[in-house]
């Protein structure tokens, strides 16, 4: 039924824009018809792969609709795909094609400079600068961790990528003049207005959905028109709960998948200022937005995938196919990246930020081998220590008889003289 009904949908797609082709005269503008007849194909697409693709490990608001962002993921890596065989200059005149006003260069904005919360020599607005640093990306950012919460579902994760990102800020800051900030720019209004109170929102959210009774009803057997209303919202809340217990020091493979996600949540962070600077985007354009709003979509349906993997490796034997598509997508982005602009990446790091991260990666990695292999073998050798000690002590109860002779003596002694008698 399922799949009869997809090819009555594709026929009747298929038919409406043959029929508007028909009823209109084709245009002689190439450039036009190129891009009518590429937005009809994706169109084609999204509706077989709506309706056919499979499931994913979400059904609210409806299935079909995390089909949807699976198949607009497809269409972003082919996106990637095509922008990464062109040369320098074709793709970034190419973007033209989406938006006239793109392929020229844009200068950045450097939120650095006079770092004065209170600055006397502006008598008119001695605040100056922290107006000047108010601009909608503060809004973005709350509303950004307060998502990637409900994504990550962990606290302590949210924080550790928020706090590794400013870090990242400041190494970078000699590539990206975007990364130049102020230090009360970075740790007060980022890590602890912005960051922080998102994170915290986020994490009451889930305590609330945690706690919230899942007991589901059909709308139609609801009798009032308030909770006709209160079932429709409730449509947008998770069918189920998970809560996710990333647990990173239980094991080798679960502190070396937790490392391996915090590097790509800051790797795609990464490409989205370094893909707005080599495409030549300015910070308010609407495909930044989307791009984001694209990741908010993928990434939820990502995390549980990678969580329903390390949970339960034998039900989840392979990983989910929206994690693999978010790892592409990441990877294949950064790819652009440096092959658009391999000068600034090569940048070398000043000598003060390549002593902190060595020293940095130095500790984590003793830490490992400590937690997962030192400590380990400590342990290991303590137990057969006590083990032994234990025995030991039991023998000497057992040779004990209160008349300083060994029972466990006689016995074999008397085992002999029977012997030699035979």
């Amino acid at each position: 039924f399922r799949r009869a009904h997809t090819l009555t949908v594709l026929f009747i797609l298929t038919c409406a824009l043959g029929y508007v082709t028909l009823l209109e005269e084709t245009p002689q503008d190439t450039a036009y018809n190129t891009k009518r007849g590429i937005v009809a194909s994706i169109l084609v697409f999204l509706c077989f792969g709506v309706t056919q693709a499979k499931d994913g490990p979400f059904s609210r608001p409806h299935p079909a609709y995390w089909r949807f962002w699976l198949c607009v993921s497809v269409v972003y890596e082919l996106f990637l795909i095509f922008i990464l065989f062109q040369t320098v200059q074709d793709g970034r005149q190419f973007m033209k094609y989406i938006d006239p006003h793109l392929g020229v260069p844009l200068p950045e904005r450097d939120y650095g400079g006079n770092c004065l919360i209170y600055d006397p020599g502006n008598e008119t607005d001695p605040f100056h600068n922290i107006w000047d640093k108010l601009d909608g990306f503060v809004p973005a950012h709350f509303f950004g961790w307060y998502l990637k919460t409900l994504m990550i579902r962990d606290w302590w994760m949210c924080m550790i990528i928020s706090v590794m990102f400013e870090f990242l800020e400041y190494s970078l800051e000699h590539q990206l003049p975007n990364f130049s900030e102020c230090w009360w720019d970075h740790w007060i209004m980022d890590v602890i207005l912005c960051n922080g109170l998102g994170i915290y929102c986020g994490m009451k959210t889930l305590s609330w959905l945690s706690l919230k009774t899942y007991k589901w009803q059909g709308l139609w057997n609801i009798p009032t028109y308030k909770g006709k209303m209160k079932r429709i919202v409730f449509q947008f809340t998770p069918y189920s709960w998970v809560k996710f217990e990333w647990k990173p020091a239980s094991s080798l493979r679960r502190w070396l998948a937790v490392c391996g996600i915090i590097f790509v949540f800051l790797l795609a962070e990464l490409n989205t200022f370094y893909l707005k600077f080599v495409l030549w985007m300015p910070p308010e354009h609407y495909l930044v937005l989307l791009r984001l709003v694209f990741f908010v979509n993928v990434g939820g349906v990502a995390m549980r995938e990678i969580y329903d993997f390390m949970d339960d490796p034998k039900f989840h034997k392979k990983l989910g196919q929206q994690a693999w598509l978010v790892a592409a997508i990441t990877a294949t982005e950064f790819l652009i990246v440096v092959k658009y602009d391999p000068y600034t990446l090569t940048l070398s790091l000043p000598f003060y930020i390549t002593q902190c991260w060595i020293l940095g990666i130095i500790l984590v990695l003793t830490w490992t081998a400590w937690r997962f292999f030192i400590r380990d073998i400590t342990l290991r050798y303590k137990e057969i220590r006590r083990q032994k000690q234990e025995h030991k002590y039991e023998k000497d109860k057992c040779l004990s008889n209160g008349d300083g002779h060994s029972s466990i003596l006689d016995e074999q002694t008397g085992n002999k003289l029977r012997e030699r008698k035979l």
